[in-house]
């Protein structure tokens, strides 16, 4: 029973308390952070890619995750952000992968060898994204210009090639000759909601025993398009 009492008492001081307590929901927060979370849409370009190769489609790329904003200054208008995240990046073009007993082989696909519809590379994959980020934005407003650049590390968890031609339809995935990690230096920058956001990979996408008539086929990506930011 004194226990009881103890207890109601403890709350009845919390409730008394918290009723004299004014919160106002107005006053603009000194303690801010910008931009948690992210989303990008671009477009994706092979880079240094073997003779005879060439894009067709639009090659997608999508970006989603989120990021830990840490201000390095009083008014909070540099800042580093680390984060997790997740990409889908699709590569439409014209070199094939064909399982041969057993091996991969590569080959550029032409109207002389085959005819086809679709010829796709998709990579699915974790991000790590680490930037350095300047805005010059204010507690009482969150429309403010920004430059954020930094480096993206990714590791490719699931991969696909599906190839559709006259011949039929050819499914792979998970391509030993894909590198499993990939990384890169990337910039968002704008106004408001509209970023510009490019990114370059600085390692091939493709480890070096990938060959096309005996050369290792180094191509890179590059990607171009936008980036939003949420709060």
């Amino acid at each position: 029973m004194r226990n009881g009492l103890s207890i109601l008492a403890f709350f009845i001081t919390l409730t008394l308390t918290a009723q004299n307590v004014e919160t106002d929901f107005d006053a603009p927060d000194s303690l801010y952070r910008e931009d948690q979370f992210y989303f990008s849409v671009s477009y994706n370009i092979l880079q240094r890619g073997p003779s005879g190769l060439r894009q067709n489609k639009f090659s997608t790329g999508l970006t989603t995750g989120f990021l830990r904003d840490m201000p390095l200054n009083k008014k909070r208008t540099f800042s580093i952000a680390a984060g997790l995240g997740y990409s889908l990046s699709i590569y439409n073009q014209n070199m094939g992968i064909i399982d041969v007993n057993g091996e991969p082989t590569y080959q550029i696909l032409n109207s002389e060898n085959i005819t086809y519809s679709k010829n796709k590379l998709s990579l699915h994959c974790i991000d790590l994204p680490v930037e350095f980020r300047w805005r010059n934005s204010t507690p009482e407003s969150h429309k403010f210009w920004r430059v954020y650049t930094g480096l993206k590390f990714s590791y490719v968890v699931y991969n696909q090639y599906k190839l559709v031609s006259s011949e039929g339809t050819l499914k792979q995935s998970n391509l030993r000759d894909l590198n499993d990690f990939h990384y890169g230096i990337y910039l968002a920058t704008g106004w408001n909601t509209w970023n510009i956001y490019a990114y370059y990979g600085l390692n091939p996408l493709f480890k070096s025993s990938a060959k096309i008539d005996g050369q290792s086929i180094d191509m890179n990506t590059a990607n171009f398009g936008l980036m939003f930011y949420i709060l």
